[in-house]
């Protein structure tokens, strides 16, 4: 079966080309299962109710999210009651919303999605590794195929994710920088690894924002707030060829298409 990750989502521009592509790119490579982090598909920052609904009518099955989670008050009600829109795992106990589902995909394989958050320049969080392991050690039992984002600043961090997991899970793939690598492989025990995803952006930018607005706070080191950049929307992202029998990954292969508004 082929899943299809997609790295994080920045502004309405991703969005609106996630609702035009995102059908044309399942059928052409016979996608059974979409995931993509949707943590800055509101304004380059959080999401909101009518991004959420915007990319799950887009045919998105799951979104993932991280840091910027927190960012709309409007979504937290979502959070309790929307099973598929997951914020990390290992953010503190009592925290509203899932970091684990499983979702059963077109072909009926149950896929279970696994959100956890680094802690290597990024804050405070639970260990993702040991939040990793409560995971499989239980819940994960109900799912036949695993699938983890692991949202990161650090590659190093993303990187000892992919070979902590190997051979439990089908895939680990990382997000947050919104730079994809060109290091994705299939880990001698079966699970498909990239450090970085990428985004879904717009790419004259500085990972999605405005390039001036940015470039004057590098210049200036005044606080500013950003805007989400305009122009041709890249597409970053992946895909997995899984053994739904096995949950191993049989290969992986990068996505990136560049598109006008």
């Amino acid at each position: 079966m082929q899943i299809l990750f997609l790295g994080d989502v920045v502004g309405r521009g991703a969005r609106r080309l996630l609702r035009r592509e995102l059908r044309r790119i399942r059928a052409e490579n016979d996608v059974d299962f979409v995931i993509a982090n949707g943590e800055n598909a509101a304004g380059g920052r959080g999401i909101d109710p009518d991004s959420l609904e915007e990319m799950f009518d887009a045919g998105v099955d799951v979104l993932t999210s991280g840091n910027h989670i927190w960012q709309h008050r409007s979504l937290l009600p979502y959070l309790d009651r929307e099973a598929r829109l997951l914020r990390p795992f290992n953010f503190a106990q009592g925290s509203p919303g899932h970091g684990w589902v499983v979702v059963e995909a077109r072909n009926g394989v149950r896929i279970g999605v696994l959100n956890l958050i680094g802690r290597v320049f990024m804050g405070n969080y639970d260990c993702p590794f040991r939040a990793a392991d409560e995971v499989l050690g239980g819940p994960a039992a109900d799912a036949q195929v695993v699938v983890v984002d692991m949202h990161a600043e650090a590659t190093s961090e993303k990187v000892g994710m992919g070979w902590y997991l190997d051979g439990r899970v089908a895939a680990v793939l990382g997000t947050h920088t919104h730079v994809q690598t060109a290091d994705e492989r299939v880990l001698p025990e079966g699970t498909a690894h990239l450090t970085d995803a990428g985004m879904c952006g717009p790419i004259d930018s500085v990972i999605g924002m405005r390039r001036d607005e940015v470039l004057e706070r590098f210049l200036t080191q005044r606080p500013a707030r950003f805007a989400v950049a305009k122009g041709p929307v890249v597409l970053q992202g992946a895909f997995i060829d899984v053994d739904p029998g096995s949950g191993s990954a049989r290969s992986i292969r990068r996505l990136r298409e560049v598109h006008t508004p």
